[in-house]
C-alpha cells in the first residue's frame, strides 16, 4: 500500500489546479478560480510507482460553489508522449521532481479504476497511509469480470470525460464516465453497469453520495 508523505509541495497541488482548470471544457467559472481541497481517495498501484489521486476541490469564486473531481497520478519521469496531459511539475519535500497528471490520460490510474469498479482494487484514505476508505464504493452488474484493459480513448465535453475501454479477454467495449463537476444524486440510477460513488462535499458543509464515475455500455 502507498505510504503517504507528510511534506511540502512545491507548487502545491492547488496552484497547478489553478493554472490547469480554467482550460477545461467541463471547467463552469468564468475566470480564475479560487480553490479549496474538499476531499476524495487514493488508489494503489501495484507495481508501486505511481501515486493514483481522485481529489475533490471546490471553487468558491463565483456566485456559487463549484466542486470538481481531478483524477491526479504523480509519477517520478515523464509519460512519453503525454504533454498534453501533464498539469505540471512540483518539487516534493522527500522524492524530489514530480510529474503531475491528468489521470485520466494515465493508464495506472484508468487500470486502478477499472479494478476499483469491479471490485479488484480497495480505495485508500486520502491523507492516511495503508488505511482503507469504506465510505468509497465500487460496483459492477457483472461478476468474474477481468479487469485487463486492451486500449482506452479518452475524450472530454462540457460534461465531464468520457474513457471508452475495450477489455482484453473478450473486446468488450465500456464508457466510464467521469463526473467533474460531483453534485449529489447524479448518474446513480438507469441503465448502468457499474459506478463508482463517494461522499462529497455540499455547499452548506454537509456531504451527499454521489456518483464520482459512472459505467455504461458503448453503444
Amino acid at each position: 500500500m502507498a505510504f503517504i508523505h507528510h511534506t511540502t509541495l512545491t507548487p502545491t497541488k492547488l496552484e497547478l489546479l489553478a493554472d490547469w482548470l480554467p482550460a477545461q471544457p467541463w471547467y463552469r467559472g468564468k475566470g480564475q478560480p479560487e480553490l479549496v481541497k474538499a476531499g476524495g481517495f487514493r488508489l494503489d498501484d501495484p507495481k508501486g510507482e505511481v501515486g493514483i489521486e481522485f481529489m475533490a476541490v471546490t471553487d468558491t469564486s463565483g456566485d456559487q460553489p463549484v466542486t470538481y473531481q481531478v483524477p491526479f497520478s504523480y509519477r517520478g519521469a515523464p509519460i512519453a508522449g503525454a504533454d498534453a496531459a501533464l498539469i505540471g511539475t512540483t518539487e516534493h519535500g522527500v522524492l524530489g521532481q514530480r510529474w503531475v497528471y491528468d489521470g485520466t490520460r494515465d493508464p495506472v490510474l484508468v487500470a486502478q479504476l477499472f479494478a476499483l469498479i469491479v471490485g479488484e482494487a480497495e480505495p485508500q484514505m486520502q491523507s492516511t497511509s495503508d488505511t482503507p476508505d469504506p465510505s468509497v464504493s465500487g460496483w459492477f452488474a457483472e461478476s468474474g469480470v477481468t479487469t485487463a484493459i486492451a486500449s482506452t480513448t479518452v475524450s472530454d465535453d462540457p460534461d465531464g470525460t468520457d474513457l471508452l475501454v475495450e477489455t482484453a479477454s473478450d473486446g468488450r467495449r465500456l464508457t466510464i464516465h467521469i463526473n467533474r463537476v460531483l453534485q449529489p444524486g447524479q448518474d446513480t440510477e438507469g441503465q448502468i453497469l457499474g459506478h463508482v460513488t463517494a461522499d462529497a462535499p455540499m455547499p452548506d458543509g454537509t456531504t451527499a453520495r454521489t456518483a464520482f464515475a459512472v459505467v455504461h455500455a458503448h453503444p
